[in-house]
């Protein structure tokens, strides 16, 4: 398998297991979503780090891209760890608030951060990485941004939990995209960044009796505690992605996730549609169904075989 098909295999794995997450965080409950945010952090840096050990111990200790020279590495390089530093901080805050929409029943908003963040994905990849939009892919954009004005009037304010997970989520994937760091050592480093504070506030919540993980049932602790593999598999998968396919294709790719999302938010969790917000909605897949169309074009015209130029004969003068 080519590298370009392995990125493709990991980023309809990671949206497509990203659809499936507000089915694990309602199960959570009654755990708060920042209890919930400090589990998944912790969980996290000890599922990473037994994964990494795993990797080591097959045998790859002499691969610097896989082994622990690139952690090593990457902990002297003061540049990329900041990066690493910028790209926790932001995935912290797309996490708080992506667990506090699912559990304020608000799991449709949610699946709309994740459709604009592909429309998100490819301005930034233009304004970081120089990508350069069609005519077709700015009109998508457009649309998405017509999208954002309607929803706005029918949430009666801007819809806040959405734009918040589409910049934060699209920051994240520019910060990766520009890193281009082995996937598990740079998530484990990006979880320790965040452990210190996730440990202190769930010691705290745990001292007062106001924590979930050892007063409700194993069954709630062992949920907590799987909230780490549930929030790193995803992740590895999308960092492998990230090192494999321009932020373009992953923006196309993207709204898997969200698909899946708005069908349990609208059916099993019965939340509300009026007619403004299908509009919105409306708009925001027109946008993607302008930007997919013109990607497919695209790739279809780039896969053509190329005919052999005929052989013009100019008369020659005498």
């Amino acid at each position: 398998m080519s590298d370009t098909r392995r990125g493709y295999a990991f980023a309809f794995a990671a949206y497509g297991l990203w659809g499936l997450v507000p089915l694990y965080w309602k199960l959570l409950r009654p755990a708060g979503p920042v209890e919930i945010l400090g589990h998944r952090i912790l969980w996290s840096v000890v599922f990473t780090g037994l994964l990494l050990c795993g990797v080591w111990f097959r045998g790859r200790r002499r691969d610097p891209l896989n082994g622990p020279g690139a952690l090593r590495t990457l902990l002297r390089d003061r540049r990329k760890l900041f990066g690493v530093g910028v790209a926790a901080t932001v995935i912290t805050v797309n996490w708080g608030v992506y667990i506090y929409g699912v559990n304020a029943d608000r799991v449709v908003e949610t699946s709309l951060g994740y459709f604009i963040n592909p429309l998100v994905s490819v301005a930034l990849g233009v304004l970081f990485f120089r990508e350069r939009l069609r005519t077709w892919q700015w009109a998508a954009v457009v649309v998405g941004a017509l999208a954002v004005g309607v929803l706005t009037i029918d949430y009666g304010h801007p819809p806040w939990i959405a734009l918040t997970l589409a910049f934060s989520f699209a920051a994240y994937g520019a910060v990766k995209k520009r890193l281009g760091l082995p996937p598990a050592e740079s998530l484990f480093v990006e979880s320790v960044f965040m452990a210190l504070p996730a440990l202190v506030f769930i010691g705290w919540l745990e001292a007062a009796g106001e924590g979930t993980f050892t007063s409700v049932s194993w069954a709630q602790s062992l949920l907590l505690a799987g909230a780490g593999v549930v929030t790193a598999v995803p992740l590895l998968f999308f960092g492998a992605a990230a090192n494999r396919l321009p932020l373009s294709v992953l923006g196309m790719i993207q709204y898997v996730g969200p698909v899946l999302q708005f069908v349990f938010g609208v059916t099993v969790f019965g939340e509300a549609m009026p007619p403004g917000r299908w509009i919105g909605f409306g708009l925001v897949w027109a946008a993607l169904l302008i930007f997919s169309a013109d990607g497919l074009r695209r790739s279809r015209r780039l896969r053509r075989p190329v005919s052999e130029p005929a052989v013009v004969t100019a008369p020659v003068s005498r």
